[in-house]
């Protein structure tokens, strides 16, 4: 793909200028044609501009909220009376995100030459959670498309929100501890290194907790670049590295042996797979399939084979909560019960739904559980690592003064 600037006239004469994401100039020159504007010039950017290309891979990004304004106010549209190719001509209008504009301008197109609602955002379904693509197949089956859409923006919505509140809950003690490394490292980086001058010149014999600051100060004053290394290594482990798949499963492996953590994230992980799993059932797709989307929303390396295997077991005859009952470390027993009643009754999407309404109540209670225990943690951690620098330096000074008086 590349990004073409174009300019054209309307049919009252009027000049329009934009940016298009296609394959080629003839893709531009076919768009513009549906829009019944004539094109004046067609240029292509990536070739002459190519920072601007980066900038806008760099810089711009679909974001749940985009998502989330985008489903709720299709349904609205929809419920007006307008088709989805009418709904896309007010959002490609209005929106001015360029990467959500061009991902629109596909989609229409798709849905204009014959395909599909599923099929005309297949090519760009990576921008969106693998429920999104399910509702849609649903929606456009059963012939209630906005009320899948509503459906789904509900979904999005309690997932943006549950994501929102364990961010918040972590960033706290996140830049508590930041802070507390900062305040340590200059310390031992730029403060003790000229006190120890000091008292290496004085003769007075040095306590062995201040010798070891010592020694760590001095090797980290004398190797700044290699203390650079280490830091953008620390921060690109807890940031590019826990975003690859190698590195969500480490992070699992970690915080999984915490003990409030590890209760969290199992409990996150369950409120994921029965809100996506309810919704799609509830929406009319396949237990089958339903069960294979909700396993890449869980994003879970250890749950989505588990998940996996359900669905294989459904195919030879063997109900969901059979497979689930055998792994109680990743499915309590109160959750195979109800799937064994929902399987019996056929209630399953309404009983998955409301068992993620209590579960995320549980999970508010886990996250002030969890600021509850790293706050005061990391603040005793900071006191005793500053508190321990600040005795090194004062127990020196003690038999200095002691020395001369």
């Amino acid at each position: 793909m590349s990004l073409f600037h174009y300019e054209a006239y309307d049919k009252d004469g009027a000049i329009t200028r934009d940016d298009f994401e296609a394959r080629s100039r003839e893709e531009v020159v076919e768009f513009l044609n549906k829009r019944s504007l004539s094109p004046i010039s067609v240029k292509r950017i990536g070739e002459t501009g190519g920072m601007r290309v980066l900038s806008i891979a760099l810089f711009e990004r679909i974001a749940p909220v985009d998502i989330i304004f985008l489903v709720r106010n299709l349904a609205t549209t929809i419920k007006s009376g307008l088709t989805m190719v009418e709904s896309l001509d007010i959002f490609i209008a209005d929106t001015e995100k360029k990467i959500l504009k061009n991902v629109l301008i596909r989609v229409q197109s798709n849905l204009k030459n014959g395909k599909s609602l599923p099929e005309s955002f297949a090519d760009d379904k990576k921008y969106f959670p693998p429920v999104f693509m399910g509702m849609l197949k649903a929606g456009e089956y059963s012939g209630q498309l906005d009320r899948s859409l509503d459906e789904l923006g509900r979904y999005l919505t309690k997932e943006y929100n549950l994501v929102k509140k364990v961010k918040s809950a972590l960033t706290y003690p996140a830049v508590l501890l930041v802070a507390s490394l900062l305040v340590v490292g200059l310390l031992l980086i730029f403060v003790l290194p000229r006190l120890t001058k000091i008292f290496q010149t004085s003769g007075v014999e040095l306590p062995l907790l201040t010798k070891f600051f010592i020694v760590v100060s001095g090797f980290l004053s004398q190797h700044l670049f290699f203390d650079g290394i280490f830091f953008a290594g620390v921060v690109w482990f807890f940031t590019g590295f826990r975003a690859t798949d190698f590195g969500r499963r480490v992070f699992y492996q970690i915080f999984s042996h915490v003990p409030v953590a590890k209760d969290l994230i199992k409990k996150v992980l369950l409120v994921r797979f029965t809100r996506t799993f309810g919704n799609l059932i509830g929406g009319g797709i396949s237990v089958v399939e339903a069960l294979e989307l909700a396993a890449d929303a869980v994003g879970n390396y250890v749950y989505k084979a588990v998940i996996m295997e359900g669905a294989e077991g459904i195919k030879n005859g063997i109900s969901l909560s059979e497979t689930f009952a055998k792994y109680p470390a990743l499915f309590p027993k109160v959750l195979t019960s109800l799937l064994s009643v929902g399987e019996k009754t056929g209630s399953l999407a309404s009983i998955l739904i409301n068992f993620s309404d209590f579960y995320e109540e549980d999970v508010d209670n886990k996250l002030k559980d969890l600021t509850a225990l790293l706050e005061p943690l990391l603040l005793l951690l900071m006191g005793l690592f500053v508190g321990a620098i600040a005795f090194s330096v004062l127990l020196p000074i003690y038999q200095l003064v002691g020395k001369f008086t």
